[in-house]
């Protein structure tokens, strides 16, 4: 399932799915399966960029942690550089997470606030015993440098930065153990939108620098425009669109993602496009919808969209989509 056809893989996700039981309560109601993210299927190439959009609870944050086992699928198979993760005893995958590292959405609960900066930085080097205190002590001040910080703020607590410094300081974390793999969940969407471009720039800065593979995962394809190479589109556990950045925007064959992309404000003043309306909330991943769950608000929806689970397939070069009514040569 090579989904770009060119580049080293270094993340193969095949049918990954997680369930979540719900406890039932003591008046007699059942026990309930929360299908958060069910059957999803994709490869992450070195050095790129993979976003991945959709509304909340579409299931694109428990992919995330899914991918660093801070959860344990359901079922499903993970390859981390062509080992397979998912059952990967404790002690062993402990060492793999040096190499898979999170930027975590609120850049202020995310950070220990009885903890300096510093110690925050210094925690994850502490932990994989990489070096002494002064290489330590070192490591923090050129982390704190490279993402537009001084030295000295290795002394202050989380509550005295603003917002952005804050989520620096998440990302200078997260880079401490020289990452290959960061997810970056929703890494912007707290902060105001002047700070959103600056963090967004650090971020593909240091890719650049360093070399990084990002999965960066967002709620609108409006902010993921700008830094990935290839998005994804789940609704509801399942993936419903894949393709190049470029592609994607230009040609979206999902009427989800057609939907998605008429709600990105025009930044023009006086030109206008169609806005498409969706009817309706998501269903409940408890019980989702027979066929396409997309189908009850779907504008175009057909008889065969309610009875069938479309495939997820590629329909052109690289790009996939799981829709009854895009054809082969669309």
């Amino acid at each position: 399932m090579n989904q770009r056809g060119q580049g080293e893989v270094l993340v193969q996700v095949r049918n990954l799915t997680k369930h979540f039981t719900v406890e039932g309560s003591r008046f007699g109601r059942k026990k309930a399966i929360v299908k958060a993210v069910d059957g999803v299927s994709f490869d992450l190439f070195m050095g790129e960029t993979l976003g991945l959009v959709g509304e909340s609870g579409c299931g694109k944050s428990t992919t995330g942690r899914l991918l660093m086992r801070l959860i344990r699928p359901t079922a499903g198979q993970i390859y981390f550089e062509g080992q397979n993760i998912v059952h990967l005893p404790r002690r062993e995958m402990r060492r793999l997470r040096r190499h898979i590292q999170i930027i975590f959405q609120d850049p202020f609960s995310s950070l220990n606030p009885r903890m300096t900066v510093g110690d925050i930085i210094a925690e994850p080097l502490r932990v994989h015993r990489m070096g002494g205190p002064q290489e330590i002590r070192k490591r923090v001040d050129e982390l704190l440098n490279m993402v537009g910080l001084a030295s000295y703020h290795a002394r202050r607590y989380p509550h005295e930065f603003s917002g952005g410094q804050r989520q620096r300081i998440g990302i200078a974390r997260a880079l401490a153990l020289h990452p290959k793999l960061v997810i970056c969940d929703e890494p912007v969407s707290a902060l105001d939108v002047s700070i959103q471009s600056q963090i967004i720039n650090l971020l593909r800065e240091l890719q650049r620098e360093l070399g990084l593979t990002y999965l960066f995962i967002a709620h609108g394809l409006n902010v993921v425009k700008y830094v990935s190479d290839r998005v994804g589109v789940m609704y509801l556990g399942k993936l419903v669109e894949l393709a190049a950045g470029e592609e994607l925007y230009a040609r979206p064959l999902h009427p989800y993602t057609q939907a998605l992309l008429s709600a990105i404000p025009e930044p023009e003043p006086g030109r206008k496009k169609q806005r498409i309306m969706l009817a309706g909330e998501i269903p409940s991943p408890v019980n989702p919808p027979a066929g396409c769950r997309f189908h009850p608000r779907c504008p175009q929806q057909q008889d065969i969209c309610r009875e069938v689970e479309p495939v997820f397939r590629e329909i052109a070069a690289g790009h996939w989509v799981a829709c009854h009514l895009v054809g082969e040569k669309a």
